[in-house]
């Protein structure tokens, strides 16, 4: 074992703090996790999460943000419950002031490796995708993707977690972007708007006129379209 992985197993040693946060109550997103992993002698956290698990249509988009304590930002929230208008906001100051690695997984790849796989994949090519590796990985969920790195799963990380709440922020504007621009592209399904969710509306325009070449044709609604 080399000294980084000896200091790495050192470490895991001192994280009973971090432990204690996974069954915390639901609450806005702070540093603690991030701080308890500081005070356990690692520098660079990296938070990590998707979006697009859920569509027909469309990738599924994963982020990475490291965080630069020294320039907070206020507002960090899970994605879902800001404003359109509040997420736009917080993505420039994200790109600001972090560390942003983004990847994303095609239908193709979705289809190929199921949505699950998929989703862990672009997570993992998105912290490789940091401009200066992380030395730990905060996860959103119960499931570790492959990384280089030592790292922990926070269910509700979203919602507990800064790192991982401007991960979500990140991820989800760039998808909620790429459906815009496939809707141009592909109109008469409605993607600007349900952003490749199973509404009724865009049930109805598969029907009507069929799966487009972003359409994720392993999902039940589309390969009965096909």
């Amino acid at each position: 074992m080399d000294g980084r992985h000896r200091a790495a197993r050192d470490m895991d040693l001192f994280l009973p703090d971090l432990a204690a946060l996974f069954d915390a109550p639901l609450r806005r997103p702070d540093m603690r996790a991030e701080d308890a992993l500081q005070k356990a002698g690692y520098r660079r956290i990296a938070g990590t999460d998707e979006a697009g698990r859920g569509p027909l249509c469309g990738p599924v988009v994963a982020a990475a943000v490291v965080l630069d304590p020294a320039r907070p930002i206020d507002g960090l929230a899970d994605s879902k419950m800001l404003s359109e208008g509040d997420r736009d906001a917080l993505f420039t100051l994200i790109a600001e002031r972090a560390d942003v690695g983004i990847a994303l997984s095609s239908p193709r790849r979705i289809d190929a490796m199921n949505i699950l796989q998929a989703s862990l994949d672009a997570m993992a090519r998105a912290v490789a995708a940091l401009p200066h590796a992380a030395d730990f990985v905060l996860i959103d969920g119960n499931r570790t993707p492959q990384l280089a790195q030592p790292s922990a799963t926070l269910v509700k990380g979203d919602q507990r977690s800064a790192s991982i709440a401007a991960a979500s922020i990140v991820a989800k504007v760039v998808r909620d972007r790429l459906m815009i621009r496939l809707d141009a592209a592909f109109p008469g399904y409605g993607l600007a708007g349900h952003k490749g969710y199973p509404t009724a509306a865009h049930r109805a325009a598969l029907a009507r006129l069929g799966p487009t070449p972003h359409h994720r044709t392993s999902f039940k609604g589309v390969c009965s379209s096909s």
